[in-house]
């Protein structure tokens, strides 16, 4: 799953974190038994922990190349020492074998032919391009 995310962010303070708002424009999810389009709309409502753990909050809608619409959210955590967390914040590549970047995607659609996907759990390993985070997404079985 490749996330595309429109930049800037909507930054907002609290007592507890930094709360960042971003709008998903696009991408893609492709694998062996789904290919789907992200559509526009979508969001990543980001926190920003002050122990320097990311928590990630976000909710996209997929179309499927045969027309089938997904919903899909998930959630996760991203952590990395502070040098790679600098690298991350300059927009700079980081190798996901220095960071910790975790999703739990959870999947619905009412569309039979995709329907084993409402009934299965997932894991994602992250790791962030300059045009958003890319998740390799493994089926629990």
């Amino acid at each position: 799953l490749t996330v595309v995310m429109e930049d800037p962010a909507v930054n907002l303070d609290s007592p507890s974190a930094n709360r960042r708002v971003v709008k998903v424009t696009g991408g893609s999810l492709i694998g062996p038994r789904l290919r789907a389009e992200v559509l526009p709309g979508g969001g990543d409502w980001t926190l920003f922990r002050g122990d320097g753990v990311l928590v990630l909050d976000v909710r996209l809608t997929l179309r499927s190349h045969d027309g089938a619409m997904i919903y899909l959210t998930y959630s996760g955590l991203r952590y990395a020492v502070p040098e790679a967390a600098a690298r991350l914040a300059r927009n700079e590549y980081v190798d996901p074998a220095e960071m910790y970047f975790r999703t739990a995607p959870v999947f619905e659609t009412g569309d039979e032919r995709y329907a084993w996907l409402n009934r299965r759990l997932f894991v994602g390993v992250g790791e962030r391009l300059k045009s958003g985070p890319r998740y390799y997404i493994h089926e629990i079985l």
